[in-house]
């Protein structure tokens, strides 16, 4: 395992981040990840030397069964040999139904929220707390306020921001500096080969203001594994049980023209280095230079997961990485 700094922050992490979110989820009647498996993938991330876990406070159904499932596997290990990221926003139904307080980033839904998530993991702090999404409803000091508290008491070491506008995650930024409260350190987009342009300018304040990114979706739902064939009226042919024969939204999210085209340049590459597509996706994405790029991968057996982790292994020249791009902006144009 390679291993890199948490964007400008001084801790250290593994350069491929841990995703947790099909723990515990129903999608069709289906759980995706029970409790077992979710451990034997626990396991299985920690003997490859990733050292980094993604969680939210929403994962699983009910709401918290992920944090639950990942604070039992800590039980028996070292909580310091592990960076743990977990996230609010969202309505949280683990207590029942949510009341009008249980969702948003208001004081009152933020402060109920990092307890119950810290009683699930079984931990007193966490490395690192997203923002899911931005709150318009809530002055963002009034947030960012509550976020800094919870620095100072130590329940939490760095902030996070997933899915925003850009001009949103500025406007975070630029009160947090003239505030004088903490910033965040690290974001957490959906980014990967074949949809990169749609948060260009969200990634370029990330390169500007030294911010990490933790790309959710690398593989785009599993399309730049290259296990979909396109039918002839460009719909997506999945195998059962896979995530485009379970989200319907699939085709209008990942299988876009753009993503047939660099499907096919990264199932090139992958040729000539003797790798996977999905390695060669996870490459790409690492090999950012603009900004210190970590993927959260999820994999529903240990050997998908082994294979993902192999994604440190291989090397990309400048012309293939070129080419990935030239393949993007090709089909854009």
């Amino acid at each position: 395992m390679e291993y890199t700094t948490l964007g400008d922050t001084g801790t250290t992490v593994s350069r491929l981040c841990f995703g947790t979110w099909r723990f515990g989820r129903e999608t069709g009647g289906v759980v995706e990840t029970d409790r077992e498996e979710a451990h034997d993938l626990l396991d299985a991330a920690s003997e490859h030397g990733i050292n980094f876990i993604d969680t939210a406070n929403v994962y699983g159904d009910p709401n918290g069964k992920s944090e639950t499932w990942i604070g039992e596997w800590l039980e028996d290990r070292s909580r310091e040999d592990y960076v743990i990221a977990s996230k609010v926003y969202f309505p949280f139904d683990g207590w029942g139904e949510p009341g009008p307080n249980d969702s948003g980033l208001g004081r009152k839904h933020i402060r109920a929220q990092i307890e119950g998530t810290l009683e699930r993991l079984g931990t007193d702090y966490l490395d690192l707390y997203y923002i899911h999404r931005w709150d318009e409803d809530t002055p963002i000091q009034e947030t960012l306020e509550t976020l800094t508290n919870l620095v100072d008491e130590g329940k939490v070491n760095y902030l996070g921001a997933s899915s925003m506008a850009a001009w949103q995650l500025t406007k975070a930024l630029w009160t947090s500096d003239v505030e004088g409260l903490s910033r965040f350190d690290v974001t957490q987009p959906m980014v990967n080969a074949a949809q990169y342009d749609t948060v260009a300018e969200y990634l370029e304040v990330c390169a500007d203001q030294d911010l990490a990114v933790c790309p959710y979706s690398p593989l785009g739902g599993g399309f730049l594994t290259g296990k979909y064939d396109r039918a002839n009226d460009g719909s997506v042919i999945a195998p059962d049980g896979s995530r485009g024969s379970l989200d319907d939204m699939f085709d209008e999210y990942y299988a876009t023209e753009q993503a047939w085209d660099v499907l096919e340049t990264v199932e090139d590459i992958a040729d000539e280095v003797d790798a996977s597509p999905a390695q060669v996706s996870l490459r790409w994405l690492m090999d950012q230079s603009e900004f210190t790029c970590i993927p959260i991968v999820g994999a529903r057996t240990p050997d998908q997961l082994a294979e993902n982790v192999s994604a440190v292994d291989i090397e990309l020249s400048d012309e293939q990485f070129e080419r990935i791009d030239g393949a993007r902006g090709e089909a854009e144009s």
